[in-house]
């Protein structure tokens, strides 16, 4: 132990210190409280027990229950829905932006940063612009879309069970389309130009070169995007308190949102920590594939 810190103090082992420092900030912060909620969805813990150090033991209840429970299907649909809705709708409209920003033209690099803005607002400020947008009476897209003859009356995308859930992805969208560009546009600056120009000599088209070389050279910016937009859209909770409230009768809800209304209006602490460990594994899972996958293409 001496010798480890006469190491640290004469610069040798100053490397521990990096390493070291972050490891406790990241185990006091995250690893700590994940252990407690992991505790706490084999415990029952309601408003009177949760200051309590010892807590009744349940096992399994808390799963078992939020899985006979009647909303739990409709709200696994909604988050499914949601995920593959915001993920899918941000990377589409995300590489139409990057491709289009590709192209240097006067005014690119302001306009792009212009796109920043949704990105670095709170969730809490876009959703309250989503609010006015959305407002059935006098929204903003309501009155595109009448004007534009693609409907005749108001519809109220917040309250309609049939919209309610859209409406939230809609405004996720706009929230994450400024990271996957970003993201996107960096992975095709890095594509070296003589792969275009060769494919181009040989007859290539426009189409048969975004499939035959984009695609292929950004797999793992593609890879990493999806991770990346799996982990931000489970965590997504500002949009849905500040627009549909998770309703109207769940048509809305999903999971995370569910943990907190279960946990914060419903008191039931035990079941809220048990839909936070199950996203929490699944996301893990998901990094894990990731990983695997790239270690694998660097090898190869």
């Amino acid at each position: 132990m001496k010798r480890m810190f006469s190491s640290i103090t004469d610069g040798r082992g100053f490397d521990l210190v990096l390493v070291g420092v972050p490891f406790t900030f990241l185990l006091a912060l995250s690893g700590l409280p994940l252990l407690y909620n992991i505790l706490m969805s084999f415990q029952e813990v309601d408003m009177f027990s949760l200051g309590s150090v010892v807590r009744p033991f349940v096992g399994f209840k808390n799963y078992v229950d939020l899985f006979t429970q009647p909303e739990t299907m409709s709200i696994l649909r909604n988050t499914i829905v949601f995920v593959v809705g915001s993920i899918t709708g941000q990377f589409i409209v995300g590489f139409a932006l990057a491709l289009f920003f590709w192209i240097n033209f006067p005014g690119a690099s302001w306009l792009r940063g212009l796109f920043l803005v949704s990105w670095v607002m709170p969730g809490l400020v876009v959703g309250a612009i989503w609010n006015w947008i959305l407002s059935g009476d006098f929204g903003v897209l309501n009155f595109l879309l009448q004007q534009t003859g693609l409907m005749s009356g108001n519809i109220f995308w917040r309250s309609d069970p049939n919209f309610s859930l859209w409406a939230v992805i809609l405004a996720n969208i706009w929230l994450g389309t400024s990271f996957n560009m970003i993201l996107l546009a960096t992975g095709l600056a890095a594509i070296p130009t003589d792969l275009y120009e060769a494919a181009e000599m040989d007859g290539a088209n426009a189409w048969q070169r975004f499939w035959t070389i984009t695609l292929p050279m950004m797999r793992s910016t593609i890879g990493a995007i999806i991770a990346l937009g799996l982990i931000f859209t489970l965590q997504q909770f500002d949009l849905f308190a500040a627009i549909t409230d998770g309703g109207p009768n769940n048509s809305s809800n999903v999971a995370q949102y569910w943990a907190w209304d279960l946990s914060f209006r419903q008191y039931d602490f035990g079941k809220g920590a048990t839909i936070s460990v199950i996203m929490t594994v699944f996301v893990m899972f998901a990094a894990t594939v990731y990983v695997r996958s790239t270690r694998h293409e660097v090898r190869g």
